[in-house]
Order: structure tokens, then sequence, then C-alpha cells
């Protein structure tokens, strides 16, 4: 049985959306009061950690474990579509901070204004990040929430964008108390690197939660098979297919061929076999078709490679 984790990420959702929200204010008035690209560029990426988080509270709303009439293998995959509309946003975050990195190089803006007062506020901003990226991806993994884990890398990608633009602005004040002007183009600089930061996070999320949504297989046939044949009456096991996640949720099925003549001693085997994948695999569902002793076939998988 799966454990409906739901309450759980709904409440670390609640908290870190709160956070976020705080995090996208701060960023948003120094960016406005300095008039820094880079920073403007890293509030937007706050806004996409806000709509993340709704995003994920809608989601786990609708992705109960328990299967129904209209589900009969559970909810779970309405997770990983959720961490898919985070990967999408991530790639909106992405082209709008390019989109305005070309235009500041294609037409001078004002200079960036940025005071002491203003980089300790932004120290608080990374702070809060930090605490939200290791609080998501603590709880995350813990109960096996992948909106959690993918909301974390994201809110991680965050804390080093921050850092980026921090970094870059630090520059810009020294620039400003030595009278170095040149340094101004760190901003827009900085805004590129930004970009691809954002750009590698959703494609990791993406490449997470895909399989997920493929049925791509879960699990080695070649490992299912050496397992169920350590169970005393199995003669074979073929035609072996899985997909899901291991360690959220798997679904294997396979056709088993038994040493038995009669209905009890086949299933008694069968539940053998259950007992071991299940202790390996946990939480999985099995579905076993049962052949005679005689019935011969050799292929492990639906389609060997090649």
């Amino acid at each position: 049985m799966v454990r409906d984790r739901r309450a759980t990420v709904q409440k670390v959702l609640l908290i870190t959306l709160i956070l976020n929200l705080f995090v996208m204010t701060l960023k948003a008035v120094v960016g406005w009061w300095s008039g820094s690209l880079s920073l403007q560029a890293d509030a937007l990426h706050s806004v996409t950690d806000g709509a993340n988080n709704i995003l994920g509270l809608i989601a786990s709303r609708f992705s109960s474990p328990q299967p129904d009439r209209d589900h009969p293998y559970g909810h779970l995959k309405f997770e990983a579509v959720g961490a898919l509309g985070i990967a999408a946003f991530l790639g909106i975050a992405c082209f709008e901070i390019l989109q305005s990195a070309i235009e500041r190089i294609l037409n001078e803006g004002e200079p960036v204004r940025i005071s002491s007062s203003e980089l300790w506020l932004l120290l608080i901003v990374l702070g809060v990040n930090i605490f939200v990226a290791f609080y998501e991806r603590t709880v995350g993994q813990r109960v096996g929430s992948p909106i959690l884990i993918a909301d974390a890398k994201h809110t991680m990608s965050d804390v080093w964008v921050t850092i980026t633009v921090l970094a870059g602005l630090v520059g810009i004040w020294q620039g400003n108390v030595l009278n170095l002007p040149q340094l101004q183009w760190l901003d827009v600089i900085l805004a590129f690197p930004v970009a691809l930061l954002v750009f590698k996070s959703g494609w990791s999320v993406l490449k997470e939660n895909l399989p997920w949504l493929v049925d791509e297989m879960a699990i080695a046939p070649e490992a299912i098979y050496k397992l169920v044949m350590q169970v005393p009456g199995v003669i074979n096991c073929h035609d072996i297919a899985s997909r899901g996640v291991v360690g959220r949720q798997v679904f294997i099925e396979m056709h088993l061929i038994v040493d038995a003549i009669d209905v009890e001693t086949a299933h008694k085997i069968t539940e053998e076999v259950e007992a071991k994948l299940i202790e390996k695999f946990s939480p999985v569902r099995i579905s076993i078709h049962i052949e005679p002793p005689d019935y011969q076939s050799d292929r492990i998988s639906y389609e060997a490679k090649s």
C-alpha cells in the first residue's frame, strides 16, 4: 500500500510559497531601486518559484496514490505532470532573461546604483533561499515526493543565481566607489549565466519525470528474473515488464512457469514470488500469469535488445 503523503507535501509547499513571495518582493524592490538587470531577472526567476508552489499545491491535491474506478493505477502521475509544469516555467524564465540582456546590450540603459544596505538585504534573500531548498529536498526525499524534489532543485538553482547576481552587484558597488564605470557591464554579462543555470535546472526536472509519464522500464527484466528464479517451484519466467519509479511506485507483470499440477500449489509459489518482489521493490503492484510446467519460453523481456 502506497502511503498518502499529500498533507505533508501541501504543508511544505504552503510554507515555501510564503517564503518565496517574501524573497520575490525583496528582489523586485531592490532591482527596481538599483536598476539592476541581473537582479530583475533573478526576481523573475523567483516569480516562477511562487508559481511552481501554486502549481505543486494543485497537482498534489489530485495526486492520491489510492486507486479508484476511474484511475485503477492511482493518481501519482499528477505529481509528475506538476514537475513538468515547473520545467516549462523555467524555460519561460530563461527566455525572458536572455531577451532582457540582449535588449540592454543593444540599447544601453541607466547605470546600476546599488548601496551596501541593499546588498545586506540580498544576503537575507540568499539565506531564505538556502533554507527553502534544503527544507524541500529533505522532506521530499523522506516522503518520496517528486514535486518537492523538483521544486527543491529549482530553488537551489535560484540560490546559485542569487550568489552570481550578488557577486556582480558587489563588483558594481565597488566600481561606483572607485569610479570605475566599466564594471557596470558585470550586470549584463552575469545575466547570461543566470539564464544557463535556469535552463539546466529545468532540463534536470524534465529528465527525471518524463520516464514516469511515458512508462519507461523501471527495473531491468534480468534483475527481476534473477530474483524470481530463487523461489522454489519456479521453472522459468518470461515476458517481464515494469514501469513506474522505484521507491515511489512500481508496477511489475510477468508470465511464470511453475512446477505445480494443482491451483493451490501454483498459488502458493506465486505468493512467495510476490513477497520477494515486494521486499525488494516496495511499494509495488504485481500481476502474474501462471503457466504449466511443460510451457517453454526463453524470452525474458518483451523485446530483447540487439
